[in-house]
C-alpha cells in the first residue's frame, strides 16, 4: 500500500523533500530533484499514489512526475560522472542536493533521505531515513529524479547501444557489465566504479 494517506495530509510538513537516483549505478550521472509542496494543498489522488520510486511502476512515475510539477514546486540537478569520479559519489551527490535546494529559492525546512544532511544550506536540513516511505515530498522528489535520470539514460542508449542502458539505466546487470568486458569503458562510465570491470 501507498504511505500517504490523504485523510492526513495536515499532519505532513510543508518542507522541501530532496531524494536522489543513480548513486549506484556504473554510469552517467547521480540525478537529484528538490520538490516542495504543501500536503493538506495538494489532490488527495496524487498524495495517495506518492511512494519511493522503486515501488512506482514506470508508467505511473511518467503520469506522476508532471502532476508533481504542477502542484509543487520542483528543482532538479546532476552530478556528473566526471564530478563522482574527482568527489566521490557522496560529495557528488550531496553537491546536487545543494544546488537542487537552492535552486527552488525558497526559505522552508529542507528533508533528505538517507543519513547524510546537505552542507552549505543556509536553512534547517534534517536527514531522515527511509524518507520515502515517510516524507510525502521526498517520495514525489525519488519519483521525479527517477523519471529524469531514466529518460536520460535511455537516449544515452541510442549512442551507446553494447551496454543494454535501455533496459538497465545504467545499473550493473550481466547485460552491462557484458558490454563492458567486450567493448570497455564509455565517455559516460565512472573510472571509480569501473576499475575492476572493464
Amino acid at each position: 500500500m501507498p504511505p500517504f494517506d490523504p485523510a492526513e495530509a495536515a499532519r505532513y510538513p510543508a518542507a522541501i523533500g530532496c531524494d536522489e537516483v543513480g548513486r549506484g549505478a556504473l554510469c552517467g550521472p547521480v540525478v537529484v530533484a528538490a520538490v516542495w509542496f504543501d500536503p493538506a494543498a495538494l489532490p488527495p489522488d496524487l498524495l495517495a499514489r506518492l511512494d519511493d520510486s522503486k515501488r512506482v511502476p514506470e508508467a505511473l512515475r511518467t503520469v506522476l512526475t508532471p502532476l508533481i510539477r504542477e502542484h509543487g514546486r520542483v528543482a532538479v540537478a546532476a552530478g556528473s560522472r566526471a564530478l563522482i569520479d574527482r568527489l566521490n559519489i557522496r560529495g557528488a551527490t550531496l553537491d546536487a542536493m545543494r544546488r537542487a535546494v537552492l535552486r527552488l529559492g525558497l526559505d522552508a525546512p529542507v528533508l533528505v533521505d538517507g543519513r547524510d544532511t546537505v552542507p552549505g544550506l543556509p536553512l534547517p536540513c534534517r536527514a531522515v531515513i527511509g524518507g520515502d516511505r515517510l516524507v510525502p515530498q521526498i517520495a514525489a522528489a525519488s519519483i521525479v529524479a527517477k523519471t529524469v535520470r531514466d529518460t536520460l539514460m535511455r537516449r544515452l542508449a541510442l549512442r551507446h547501444p553494447d551496454y543494454g542502458w535501455e533496459r538497465n539505466v545504467g545499473y550493473g546487470t550481466a547485460l552491462h557489465r557484458a558490454g563492458l568486458a567486450a567493448r570497455g569503458r564509455s565517455p559516460h562510465h565512472r573510472l571509480t566504479f569501473t576499475r575492476t570491470v572493464a
